[in-house]
């Protein structure tokens, strides 16, 4: 499974899209917490926090993981390449397992850059230090589940199809609807429970600072559904 992942993790970084995907999550995330003038920005608003980050990420990931993971089985169903990866010596479980860290680790690698933001905050409080940092690595906890999510959800949508624009897209309205839509429905329904549903509650949850197993459980029974079933998505070629 290793050399799969490192295969996977490599094969991004080898092209420009790659480098071009973290460039526009640093860029974009940059501008909000740094440049953009109101009330959101520290520089302006006076108190250390990165409130802004952890509100816009999850959008900016909404585009950026299904685009990652988009041709990660679509693209080798297209070349005729997929039969190839059944002849290793890896399970079907082995290869989404693969698949899915090494897309998770390229959003990992996006998450470290901004541990910047936090120094820089943190360094800027007066006093140094006022930042609340519970709460930060409470929402970088939740922002790195979320992504789990996402990206479960893009190799899932992936193993569906050989057209990386469908896959991207499927993955794109799927991952929305279970970030927000929920929230949608709810007030809509007035049925409040439905809030638990979608990934918007329990990342907000998290985001308090407050590490709640509940809200560990959803993101990792989440998970474990989307990988499960693209599993079955690979078995079903074999019948």
């Amino acid at each position: 499974m290793l050399p799969l992942l490192i295969k996977e993790f490599r094969t991004f970084f080898s092209s420009l899209i790659g480098y071009l995907t973290l460039s526009v999550f640093l860029i974009a995330t940059g501008l909000f917490v740094w440049v953009f003038p109101g009330a959101s920005n520290p520089l302006d608003s006076g108190y250390a926090n990165l409130n802004v980050f952890f509100e816009i990420s999850p959008w900016i990931y909404l585009f950026l993981i299904p685009a990652i993971c988009m041709r990660m089985f679509s693209d080798e169903k297209k070349q005729g390449t997929i039969e190839l990866v059944y002849t290793r010596p890896v399970s079907e479980m082995g290869i989404v397992l693969a698949k899915y860290f090494a897309a998770l680790l390229i959003v990992m690698v996006s998450l470290l850059f901004c541990l910047v933001y936090y120094f820089s905050i943190y360094k800027l409080g007066n006093p140094v230090g006022s930042i609340d940092s519970a709460a930060f690595f409470g929402s970088f906890i939740g922002l790195f589940l979320l992504a789990g999510v996402y990206v479960s959800i893009g190799i899932f949508c992936s193993s569906l199809t050989e057209n990386q624009i469908v896959a991207f897209l499927m993955a794109l309205v799927l991952s929305f609807t279970l970030f927000i839509g929920f929230d949608y429905l709810a007030d809509l329904s007035g049925f409040q429970n439905m809030y638990s549903l979608g990934i918007n509650e329990h990342y907000k949850s998290l985001a308090r600072g407050v590490i709640d197993t509940r809200d560990v459980v959803y993101f990792g029974g989440v998970i474990v559904a989307f990988l499960l079933m693209t599993r079955t998505v690979l078995k079903s070629r074999k019948w």
